[in-house]
């Protein structure tokens, strides 16, 4: 434990004089100003719903609300789906009978484009709209948007945050000098990660606190911090093997690009948009995020298969790293 202790204090020292915690903080600052000065107000100005247009060649429905755009034909109608950039739906009335009328979209956004034009056409009737969720649109988009820059922060600052110190202590002899010392190597390996496992739950509760709200927050908070840990783990780990890997942190900045966008763009697609791909269920970041999206949502995951597997990846990446890291360590001696 007192060696353990000593490569952790030293560890600290290093991120402080890299300025990695300085970093992290004003990560922190920026995306709490974005969210509250920026992405909110974005969306709350430019929160245009679905427009609805109705074409009742017969008057059948004559207490509608006054959202809906009535059409004279539908020719007009058609075209005025064409133009409109809002995903509107379309009404024609058949037979006294609503026909819903829209560009397809993914099947569940499509479910409800139609049941809020529905609920348009029955105002004042007593017609109810599918209820999803508890959550206002603000607190929505609130936990959307501070998912989506946790996982930002984990997946690319903290990943390259971990190659930037390993290199350093390179340049600096450090992994020399550890090699001659009657330590045991995994030591290392498990000091580092620690530390970046800790900042990043630091963080995550921040995040989570300030940008959802104390409230909120207390009921997410613990499923939030099991996915965080979960994802700063497989990713300090990822970068701590590449580091050992690659000889420079130029040959890393060649790489790195790579990797993020892997792991990053493919699940913002697939979760975020309608673009959908066969493969994705394969890829092993877009669990982790929408484990972590849940978990904002309070919908934490509760498959044991999930925490098997990401228990089994960590530890063999932990197990590639120290091997690797004996590897360096004979180089270097």
């Amino acid at each position: 434990m007192k060696i353990l202790s000593s490569l952790f204090k030293k560890d600290c020292r290093m991120m402080v004089s890299g300025k990695f915690f300085l970093v992290a903080f004003v990560s922190f600052l920026l995306y709490t100003l974005f969210i509250h000065f920026g992405y909110l107000n974005f969306m709350v100005n430019n929160a245009n719903i679905y427009n609805v247009y109705l074409y009742d060649p017969a008057g059948t429905y004559t207490q509608t609300s006054p959202l809906i755009h009535s059409v004279a034909s539908a020719k007009e109608l058609d075209e005025a789906l064409a133009k409109d950039t809002s995903g509107g739906v379309g009404i024609r009335i058949r037979k006294g009978k609503p026909d819903i009328v829209l560009y397809a979209g993914t099947e569940k956004v499509d479910r409800h484009r139609a049941d809020y034009a529905l609920s348009l056409l029955h105002s004042g009737s007593g017609y109810q709209p599918e209820t999803v969720g508890d959550n206002t649109p603000e607190m929505k988009q609130r936990r959307e948007i501070t998912c989506e820059l946790l996982f930002i922060e984990i997946v690319a600052v903290g990943f390259l945050g971990i190659a930037s110190v390993l290199f350093k202590e390179k340049q600096m002899g450090v992994i020399r000098v550890h090699a001659i010392m009657p330590l045991s190597k995994s030591l290392f390996v498990f000091s580092k990660v620690f530390l970046f496992l800790l900042t990043d739950l630091a963080f995550a509760a921040l995040m989570t606190l300030v940008n959802v709200g104390i409230k909120e927050a207390g009921g997410v908070l613990p499923a939030v911090l099991i996915q965080t840990g979960i994802l700063s783990l497989i990713m300090s780990l990822t970068g701590f093997g590449c580091t050992m890997l690659l000889k420079d942190f130029k040959q890393f900045s060649l790489a790195y690009p790579v990797i993020a966008l892997f792991t990053a763009a493919p699940v913002f697609l697939s979760a975020n948009t309608a673009i959908k791909m066969d493969w994705i269920d394969y890829h092993p970041f877009y669990h982790v995020y929408m484990g972590l999206k849940n978990a904002f949502f309070g919908m934490p995951v509760t498959n044991p298969v999930y925490y098997i597997s990401a228990v089994c990846v960590i530890i063999l990446l932990f197990g590639i790293d120290a091997a690797a890291f004996r590897k360096e360590m004979g180089k270097e001696g």
